[in-house]
């Protein structure tokens, strides 16, 4: 039975969001308007899809008949994992209001790529997701990810395309440290065809389940609670991580909202729209120095969420999404947000479907939480 939250587009806009390069797991079924998006967790299958004024989520469980009792709660946790994992406690809004009034670049596209936030990620998923996009573009990390799911997890349980009921897609959840550690996945990984990052994937496994063991994760969750630099000087240990990828990691899992990851990209943008020297046709080489220069730039433009303001940035100047939003005559096709944020009102269930409720969203705030139950 599918849930509902009221909630604009202008908050979350799935179909940027879980398309851009942060997560590379979510499974998208059907076509639009009955696009449906799922991703495995640990324990359960979440599905999601949207109106204009609506998130619709459900929770879909390895027991084909839970009890009355047990269901009620499982959703109870799916709605807790939604509002950490998209970090709803965060008004978009607000944020966008903010950057417009600090950056002409910023107000010329944020009506187009509205409702763009920060994923708060698996810390391990996040990670080992980042050293496969060392040199590679999205599609192909999206086929690597998969691929480790499905060749180091069991498949937690089995849904119908919804464009082919007769075919059954498997769902498998991120591996464990353990899973990826031994020896031999160096090996299944190079023939999976993960070139040399299939060492870095095997090192740093290795070393997170020798150096904590089971508490491999909790170590890296507790990262959450560091400074930034220490938070980066632990992640720069692993091999095959470096200063761009160790920076996706701090913006997208570990709370570091200021946090600017830089590739050729990012400084292509930097020097397109915000004065930084160089030229546009030939990449340089990111120097530490000039790495930190960029860094500092869009923090002085973007402010304490500068993170979440490059993800717009960034995901405007895909490539994938050139034509996003706009019609034949080449105007913006997407509704403006709201002129001034409020706090989102809650609404009332449709038929079939159960509202569980959404906390207000407050403005932008630095703060520590705990992870989520699930």
């Amino acid at each position: 039975m599918w849930q509902s939250l009221s909630l604009p587009q202008s908050q979350l806009c799935l179909s940027t969001v879980l398309k851009c390069g942060q997560s590379f797991r979510w499974t998208v079924v059907g076509t639009s308007p009955n696009q449906e998006y799922r991703l495995c967790l640990r324990d359960r299958v979440v599905c999601l899809k949207q109106d204009t004024a609506t998130l619709f989520y459900r929770t879909v469980l390895p027991d084909p008949q839970p009890s009355a009792l047990h269901l009620p709660l499982r959703q109870a946790e799916t709605l807790v994992w939604l509002n950490d994992y998209f970090q709803l406690d965060v008004d978009l809004c607000t944020l966008y209001a903010e950057w417009k009034t600090r950056d002409k670049v910023f107000s010329s596209i944020e009506t187009r790529f509205s409702g763009i936030r920060m994923l708060r990620q698996d810390p391990f998923e996040n990670l080992i997701s980042f050293i496969c996009s060392s040199n590679n573009n999205i599609a192909r990390i999206t086929k690597m990810v998969q691929n480790l799911c499905k060749h180091f997890s069991a498949p937690l349980l089995s849904m119908p395309d919804l464009g082919d009921q007769q075919i059954q897609l498997q769902y498998h959840p991120f591996p464990l440290p353990t899973a990826l550690a031994a020896p031999n996945v160096e090996q299944i990984l190079r023939d999976l065809g993960f070139g040399y990052r299939a060492k870095f994937i095997q090192k740093t496994a290795h070393m997170l389940v020798e150096a904590h063991g089971d508490a491999a994760h909790s170590f890296l969750l507790g990262l959450r609670n560091t400074s930034t630099d220490k938070a980066r000087d632990e992640l720069l240990k692993f091999v095959g991580v470096g200063r761009k990828v160790a920076d996706c990691v701090l913006l997208m899992s570990l709370d570091k909202k200021e946090v600017i990851p830089v590739d050729t990209h990012v400084h292509q943008i930097a020097i397109k729209h915000y004065g930084l020297k160089g030229s546009l046709s030939s990449k340089s080489t990111l120097t530490p120095r000039l790495y930190e220069e960029i860094n500092t730039r869009l923090v002085t433009i973007w402010g304490d969420y500068a993170g979440w303001a490059h993800s717009v940035l960034f995901t405007s100047d895909l490539k994938a999404f050139s034509s996003y939003g706009v019609d034949a005559a080449g105007h913006s096709a997407l509704p403006s947000p709201p002129p001034t944020p409020s706090p989102l009102k809650r609404k009332s269930s449709a038929p079939e479907t159960t509202d569980v409720g959404l906390p207000s969203l407050a403005k932008p705030k630095r703060r520590r939480r705990a992870a989520p139950p699930t």
